[in-house]
């Protein structure tokens, strides 16, 4: 064993942190310019981009359902079109994104899901919905493990779980400007131009989208090795800065994936336990997707809608700002504590409760408010799994690029099946499948995190020294 993968190993409970080092000012002003430049342009992105995606649910109960004779499973298939465009394309877009700058790449693909996300607005079928969201599904696939592929480049150990959980945190912020965009739309917009309020959601959607994508190219900084000239506030110097920085962490900057890449990440066991922890911990609290459905079935005593369209898109607010909070507490006590796994392993102990009262079902309505609010703290287990993807992988850029690129796809792939086996809209609210499955997810996960922490221990650290 070389004394350096010794010295990695001796360093605690993260075997890449690094010795105690002082930043100089040059260092924490590139610092500065990287948060405001790229980790920008990606909490943007992500914002609009799950505001996408939240949309036609909020879309199809605030409207749209009734005036496209929308029935059944309907909306189960808008998420699995969108899902099956997403899967199919996203490992090519991380090939493509280490061969092809990445700013011309992410950035050329979120125009054209701007415009694809106008197109929505003027569907008159589910048919029309199904063409554009699988065309979405495929243009979006490439932001998330996009973003997080240059994130893990750009930063370092100590920065990455914190800038990761800010950037992951914007899909729930982009949940909750969903409904406080239908609710304010609906007070104002609804009727004007001839358009309803749901249309008016994409429209608005598509204008933000179009105006970021305008700003990719000038914003992102691709990679360290070769920097994008068209980034103005990217310096000679700051290369110097991001290669000393690479150095002293044991990090790489991507070269691009080839027939190698794809050996030695099918050759590796993490890649299996990473796919079982990422699909399984996002399917698990999956079930408060249908929260908004749940409430639409509630009434007064005397037959009513115990809650209008208003309160429908402004309930879950509360959920989402849990989600947020929860993502950045995670994250922040990642960089300061320097362990992933135990609070990975929390998430799923914190899982558990509610799905088991959901999966009982014949309880109080509070236990069932309490049981779909709980399950939006366990939604930020993303920059916890690539930050320890990071650590295990510091000197194989690409490989981690790919090891994410089949996580998120596999994900999607499974989920444009089960959602609509496990979550059918004929057995709203009461989804008797989803709920055991959930539980059943959560037990398996923790097993596996476990599997997965004894497999750094005993086998990374020392046979491939991260």
């Amino acid at each position: 064993m070389s004394d350096d993968l010794e010295e990695l190993a001796q360093r605690g409970i993260d075997p890449q942190i690094a010795p105690p080092f002082t930043k100089s000012r040059e260092e924490k002003w590139f610092i500065f310019k990287l948060d405001v430049f790229l980790l920008t342009f990606g909490c943007i992105s992500q914002v609009i981009k799950y505001l996408d995606q939240t949309n036609i649910t909020t879309a199809y109960v605030s409207g749209m359902s009734d005036d496209l004779n929308l029935t059944g499973n309907e909306l189960n298939y808008f998420t699995t079109y969108f899902n099956v465009g997403y899967c199919l394309f996203l490992i090519p877009s991380q090939v493509m994104i280490t061969r092809v700058r990445p700013a011309i790449w992410l950035s050329c693909l979120e125009f054209f899901w701007g415009c694809l996300t106008l197109g929505i607005a003027f569907c008159k079928s589910a048919k029309q919905i199904y063409v554009l969201r699988a065309f979405i599904g495929l243009a979006e696939s490439s932001a998330y493990p996009g973003t997080v592929t240059l994130l893990m480049t750009w930063y370092t150990p100590l920065e990455m779980a914190k800038r990761i959980g800010f950037y992951h945190s914007c899909q729930a912020l982009g949940g909750m400007l969903s409904g406080a965009l239908q609710t304010a739309i609906h007070r104002s917009l609804e009727g004007n131009g001839g358009l309803r309020g749901w249309q008016w959601t994409f429209v608005i959607n598509a204008i933000m989208t179009l105006i970021i994508a305008l700003c990719g190219p000038f914003m992102l900084p691709d990679f360290p090795k070769k920097p994008n000239a068209w980034a103005l506030w990217f310096k000679p110097k700051d290369k110097e800065i991001a290669d000393l920085r690479l150095k002293r962490f044991t990090r790489e900057s991507p070269n691009p994936i080839s027939i190698s890449t794809a050996k030695r990440a099918i050759m590796n066991p993490m890649l299996y336990m990473f796919i079982w922890i990422y699909t399984g911990m996002l399917i698990a609290p999956s079930g408060n997707g249908y929260f908004q459905l749940w409430l639409k079935t509630l009434k007064n005593p005397d037959g009513t809608a115990q809650w209008n369209i208003t309160a429908l898109n402004a309930i879950p607010l509360g959920g989402y700002a849990m989600q947020i909070a929860a993502v950045w507490f995670f994250a922040l006590t990642s960089d300061i504590v320097k362990t992933r796994w135990t609070l990975l392993l929390s998430q799923c102990i914190i899982g558990l409760p509610p799905t088991i009262i959901m999966s009982i079902w014949n309880v109080p309505k509070s236990a069932k408010y309490f049981s779909y609010f709980i399950l939006y703290i366990t939604n930020a287990s993303g920059p916890l799994l690539w930050s320890w993807l990071s650590d295990m992988l510091p000197r194989d850029a690409e490989q981690r690029a790919l090891i994410i690129g089949c996580c998120i796809s596999l994900y999607y792939a499974i989920n444009a099946w089960s959602n609509v086996l496990i979550w059918p809209a004929s057995q709203a609210p009461h989804y008797k499948y989803g709920w055991p499955v959930s539980v059943a997810l959560w037990v398996s996960c923790g097993l596996v995190i476990c599997s997965m922490r004894i497999y750094d221990i005993k086998v990374v650290r020392y046979v491939y020294g991260g």
